[in-house]
């Protein structure tokens, strides 16, 4: 089984809207690509609560059967999708993947 972390740092006004509804936003699209991509076995995305500073925004936990699960998530035109919102509300991105 393959483990997908990712988290994110948002802007503080991104796409016509606040930090905090950007994170709603992302939270409502990436869980809805468990629906969408027969790949994803578990989809899990968090919304910080803790204030210090080093604090990233959202996360997003996901697993995956194999490496080439992963790589047809990561190209299937829903995430990209997905990603493309993603990318205009960040200002960074931490990601790992690791087999359990």
């Amino acid at each position: 089984m393959i483990k997908h972390v990712v988290m994110w740092k948002l802007k503080d006004f991104a796409e016509g809207a606040s930090k905090a509804e950007n994170a709603r936003k992302m939270k409502s699209q990436l869980e809805g690509l468990k629906k969408k991509i027969s790949q994803v076995r578990l989809i899990e995305v968090g919304i910080n609560t803790n204030e210090v500073a080093d604090a990233y925004d959202v996360v997003l936990y996901s697993e995956f059967e194999n490496v080439d699960d992963l790589h047809l998530y990561q190209k299937h035109p829903e995430h990209l999708k997905v990603g493309d919102f993603v990318g205009k509300v960040r200002l960074e991105r931490r990601v790992v993947d690791y087999e359990a």
